[in-house]
This record gives C-alpha cells, structure tokens and sequence, in this order.
C-alpha cells in the first residue's frame, strides 16, 4: 500500500513539476503623431506599410477606439490610465503629473523591465516616473533631421519661432537632459533614431530572466513634413489627382476590406476644389502630401526592424503588440519666416493642413482638436500571437484610459491607491482584454472629452458633442450613424439633457490641481 502511495505520490509531483507558470507577456506600444485614421494600408490608405498591415492582419483593427483630439492631454491619459483633466495635463504640459502614476510605475510592481523610446510632450524626464531607460523628445514637436543648433557644413535647421528667437526643444538619454540636442550623426532622422535605441536594450536585455514593457512613441508624421528623399521617391505622382480621388479610393478600400460597413456613410468634403487652385499651389499640395507619406512609410519600416528584432531574440510568440494614433490627422499650420528650401529638407518647416487632413480622417469630419470622430477616433490595432484571432475587428468604444486597464489585467500589476505620499485616482477605463479574447462585451461606461471649445459625452451608443461655448449640442446615434451625418437633437431634446447632465457631473467631480 504504502508504495503504492509513493508511486502516486511521485506522478503527482511529475505532473506538478511540469505545469510551468506561465511567463508574462512582454507588451509593446507603438504610436504614431497626428496620424489620420485612414493613413495606413489596413485603414484604407494607398501609402505602403506592409508591416503595420500584417499586424492587422494578424490580429484585431478597432474601429470606434478614442483619444482627445489633441497630443499632450492624449499622452498624459495614455501613460497614466485618468483623463487629462485628472492628471494635470487638460490645459498645458507644463506641470508634473499629478494625482496619477505612470505604466512604467505600474509595471515595475509585476517585474517588467520599462523601456521608452521617442516623444513624451511633457515636463518631467521619464527617467524619473517609472522607465528604467529613456530616450528621446521630452517637447512636442521638432526637426527631424536636426532638433538642435545648425552643424558645420549644413543649412540652419528649421525651428519654430520668429528669426533670433527660435525655439530649442529638450531632449533626454536617460537621466540627461539636453537643451538643445544636436546630434553628430549625419543620418540623424528621429524616426530611425528612437527604433534604433529601442532595438539596442532588446538586444542589451535579452537574456535578462523578466518580460519588458516597450513604449515607442513616433513623431511621425506630425508636422515639419521632413523625410528621406529616397522615401519621398516612391510616392512620386501618386497624389497628382488631388483629394476627392485620393479619398474616395481610401473609403472604397474601407469597404472593401471589411474595415467599415454602409453605415459609415463618407462625411461631406470639407477640402478644396482642386481644379480651382493655381498650378503652384497644387504642385506645393502634391509635395506635401507626397513627403507625409514617406513618413509614414518610415515609420512603418522601422516598425519592421522592431519585427524583426523580436523574432531574432526569439520574443515575438510572447509579445502583446498595441498600434495606436494619439489623435485625428491635423489641421494645424505653422508658418515660419526665415525657412527656406523645398518642402520635406531639413531647412523648411510644413504642415499638412486642411485638405489633406480631412482626407486623412476618412470617412469621418473634421481633424484634430475637434471632439468630432475626424479628431478622436483613432486605428488601434492589437497583435498577440496565439491569444488574438487574426483578421477579426472590433467595434467596442475604446477610449486610452483603457490601457492602463488593460495592462494591469493582463500582467497582474498592482495599481496603488497612493504613490509618493500621493492620493492616486482611481482607474478610469476598463479593461480591453475580453475583447481581446474574442468575448461579446459592451461599455457600461460613459467617456467623456473636453478640449478648448469641443465637448463631447459617449455613452450607450449615443454621443452628444459640440464645438463652441455657447453652440448646442449635437446628438448621433453612433452605432448607426458613425460618421455624424444625422444630427438628431431637435428629436431628441431629453436625450440631449440627460447626457449633458453626464457630462456636467463628471466636469464637477474632476480634481485636477495645476498648481
């Protein structure tokens, strides 16, 4: 008898000792800057990007995911789980971050070695908020070429600003800040420079026995419109049609692909008539357009060596994977004096401007820093091999405060009530991982935006929103009518009250301090 016990015993044991915990995932989270939502190829766009489109191919494409219109608000809720008007950063990026921790200090409670490469748009070094390594833009926008002083044998790099007091950005490698970096290397191209640092700690922290969390947050393409001459090669008459053709092939494709349904009727065009405008400003509009493409095929290529890197270190089957746009494509002008030189070098600052960005948004209306869905509707695509069934999509409406949800559900990080003798807010998203897994859910949860003159409340399907202080309130069914088409608030004035009493509550119950 007894043997027989310890025979049992002993399989027991085999059997236990085979079960091997499961190791966490590591997580990567790619963003893109004013990236429109049908600017990549699995969102409808001619412009190539084979690698983000094999991510979507591969996993899942949302179609009703959110920011807030608008880059440092969007980073700061992105990095810390609560809206902006929570944190600190609803109204400037020039405070800490309060009230709220970081991923990075989230994930350290779960062993994850945090790494960020590329822009922050805040105050504080990320060194000092929870990432174990940082390199990059600690300002919002910059040259691409050179973010620093003019270097021998080159022209003046072009800043914003007025002549004799342009603007010298700051810039970070770990816990050494820079004002102004001027970097030596001649092949110098942000882009290429925040995946080259990304890819050297996965190399330095291969063999290292604990998953990674990998931030790397472009400044493509936002504005000056800068990129490789080879890059800007391969779009070379490919926009010489104008915007209606462009966006028409774009919503077509969305069709298509099974990306979008009828119900996303193509909103009104809000760009010019191209036939209307002189020979010159339509070369200068094609050369735009054709260099902002080139930026994100970059992007994309350098997402490609990020692949590539995973599968050579033998991470890529354990490797969540998040793409996402901080907001809608811009309508933004920058206008500098004493720049010169053709658009996209190093000595000439452009901005995409209306047109284009409102064939960027396709199918939706207006751009960024409007809380219509052209400015907060953004392409989230999510890869995890054997976790994600691929070519599915989704229209869950997401929101960023979500992620940190969805991180601290799938790492099982603990997320303090305080921090640094700080009184944290609580989350404010939810987690996304059900979705994920393929599960039928639906948001309980309203969201909630506030930017300058926009205002908007989701909830249960429907979104009230407006652009102006003292403008009414617009209301859309958005399960039926995603593009805001159908402004239904004349028929539905109760509706309208009651979300606006949503949104007043939440607009008394913030706590933001921006002392």
């Amino acid at each position: 008898m007894c043997q027989k016990i310890s025979i049992f015993l002993f399989c027991v044991l085999i059997v236990l000792s085979c079960k091997k915990e499961q190791p966490k995932p590591n997580i990567i989270l790619i963003s893109a800057d004013d990236l429109g939502w049908s600017d990549i190829g699995c969102y409808g766009s001619e412009v190539q990007t084979p690698n983000l489109d094999k991510l979507g191919e591969g996993g899942i494409r949302f179609t009703r995911f959110h920011n807030t219109s608008k880059c440092f608000p969007l980073r700061a809720c992105l990095l810390t789980g609560v809206y902006a008007q929570q944190n600190g950063y609803s109204n400037t990026h020039t405070n800490p971050i309060t009230n709220a921790v970081t991923l990075g200090e989230v994930l350290r409670t779960a062993g994850y070695r945090t790494l960020w490469s590329g822009k922050h748009h805040g105050l504080e070094n990320p060194f000092t908020r929870g990432f174990d390594r940082y390199y990059g833009l600690k300002d919002g926008a910059c040259n691409y070429f050179n973010p620093g002083d003019q270097r021998p044998g080159e022209g003046a790099p072009a800043r914003k600003g007025k002549p004799g007091n342009k603007t010298q950005r700051w810039w970070c490698i770990d816990s050494v800040m820079y004002h102004p970096y001027t970097p030596e290397a001649k092949d110098f191209y942000t882009t290429d420079y925040f995946t080259n640092y990304a890819l050297g700690w996965l190399d330095e922290y291969k063999n290292e026995n604990k998953p990674f969390f990998l931030y790397l947050a472009f400044n493509a393409p936002h504005d000056p419109l800068m990129a490789w001459p080879e890059d800007i090669a391969k779009y070379k008459g490919k926009y010489d049609a104008g915007y209606e053709k462009i966006r028409n092939q774009r919503y077509q494709k969305q069709l298509q692909i099974g990306l979008i349904d009828d119900s996303y009727s193509l909103s009104a065009p809000t760009y010019d008539n191209w036939e209307d405008l002189a020979d010159s400003i339509q070369n200068d509009e094609i050369r735009k357009m054709e260099v902002y493409a080139a930026m994100i095929d970059r992007m994309d290529q350098n997402i490609g060596r990020l692949l590539a890197k995973l599968k050579e270190t033998k991470k890529d089957e354990n490797t969540l994977i998040l793409f996402v746009s901080d907001n809608g494509a811009s309508a933004e002008m920058v206008h500098i004096e004493d720049d010169y030189g053709e658009i996209g070098t190093m000595t000439r600052w452009s901005s995409l401007g209306e047109n284009w960005a409102n064939v960027g948004n396709t199918p939706f209306r207006f751009y960024k820093n409007f809380s219509y869905e052209g400015g907060i509707n953004t392409p989230l695509i999510a890869w995890w091999p054997g976790k994600i069934t691929p070519k599915t999509f989704s229209e869950f409406p997401g929101h960023f405060i979500d992620i940190m949800a969805t991180v601290v559900d799938i790492t099982g990080a603990t997320y303090p009530a305080e921090f640094n003798n700080q009184k944290i807010t609580p989350m404010q998203g939810v987690s996304l991982l059900p979705v994920l897994n393929g599960e039928k859910t639906s948001r309980e949860k309203p969201i909630f935006w506030e930017w300058r003159r926009g205002k908007a409340v989701y909830s249960d399907s429907w979104k009230i929103v407006k652009e102006g202080l003292e403008e009414p309130w617009d209301l859309y069914n958005i399960e039926q009518d995603p593009t805001e088409t159908k402004n239904l608030a004349n028929s539905n004035p109760e509706k309208v009250k009651e979300m606006e009493q949503l949104f007043e509550e939440w607009k008394s119950s913030q706590i933001e301090k921006n002392e």
